[in-house]
């Protein structure tokens, strides 16, 4: 009876945060990743957090992107007056490296809708700007990952002169813009005496050497992680990757493509390159100094990365 009269209650007064989009089970992207584990940490703070729902007791909405219901957003954004936020991880026509009218459309979803605009990275805010969109009071949060999941704990020792070291690159689209092309490069100019490859998800790229894993679980994910020593994060204008700071949170210092959001998050924690040539250099540079890149990892926390989202929310 009593589960009954909270459902009830619900329906007549909605959740105190909705959050808008298309949850899917993970293994699945970025975005439904990040937003998973905002919610998990909205809930354990005591906030009653539901999806695609709204109720004249909801204070705040976050809509995501363009992975949402829009017609029952407008329907029920006309019906009650929460904060609206719009979270924004483009612009999809950069990251997807063609011509799309998504992005015209999310600026018009925001223009309709939105009270305030969340980007994930610097990277997105001012790429947006440069393709002349201003969106609605402006902040910059960079994603994080569940500490409940990615941690260090159980990590393997920093490489020594008596294992090779392991790389590890993870990616869930199977677009070359992930960085397909370049790990196969890595496969096959990577000092084998040195170095093993493992790469975890979707591609279209065939690998000769390094151990190819399909998507898995994000628990058995975070595993493998702890069981490597760098990350490679090779796509192109990816606006905040979720993928390297899974790995980074767990411990792992990164080499990175020096593009879209990937140096916020990795700051002096690993080494970027511009060329296939240059991530080798990369790695010999992080490998000879292994544990300063290490301690230097400073990537946000779910719990600071929160802290923030409730001050946009203004709750």
């Amino acid at each position: 009876m009593e589960r009954v009269l909270q459902r009830l209650n619900h329906f007549l007064n909605g959740p105190e945060i909705s959050i808008f989009h298309r949850f899917q089970k993970p293994p699945y992207g970025g975005g439904n990743q990040f937003l998973l584990a905002l919610t998990k940490e909205l809930k354990r703070r005591g906030f009653d957090v539901r999806s695609n729902s709204i109720g004249k007791k909801t204070r705040a909405v976050l809509f995501n992107s363009f992975q949402l219901d829009q017609k029952k957003l407008g329907r029920l954004r006309t019906k009650f007056q929460p904060r609206m936020i719009q979270r924004l991880a483009g612009p999809i026509g950069v990251y997807r490296g063609s011509d799309t009218p998504i992005d015209r459309d999310l600026w018009k979803l925001n223009g309709k809708y939105a009270d305030a605009t969340i980007f994930i990275s610097d990277f997105s805010y001012k790429k947006y700007l440069e393709i002349g969109m201003v969106f609605k009071e402006p902040h910059t949060i960079l994603n994080a990952s569940d500490p409940d999941i990615f941690h260090t704990k159980g990590r393997i020792t920093p490489p020594d002169d008596t294992r090779k070291i392991k790389l590890i690159a993870t990616a869930w689209s199977n677009n070359p813009r992930k960085g397909g092309p370049l790990l196969a490069w890595l496969d096959e100019h990577l000092d084998r005496s040195r170095y093993e490859l493992t790469f975890v998800g979707h591609t279209k790229s065939e690998f000769k050497g390094a151990q190819v894993i399909p998507p898995i679980p994000s628990e058995e994910l975070a595993d493998i992680l702890r069981q490597h020593d760098i990350y490679i994060a090779p796509s192109q204008d990816d606006p905040c990757s979720n993928a390297l700071a899974e790995a980074l949170t767990c411990g792992l210092p990164a080499i990175f493509l020096r593009s879209g959001g990937h140096s916020e998050l990795v700051k002096e924690g690993g080494e970027g390159f511009t060329t296939n040539e240059e991530a080798l250099e990369a790695l010999d540079k992080v490998t000879a100094n292994y544990k300063n890149y290490q301690d230097k990892i400073s990537n946000p926390s779910l719990t600071d990365t929160v802290d923030k989202y409730l001050e946009v929310f203004k709750i």
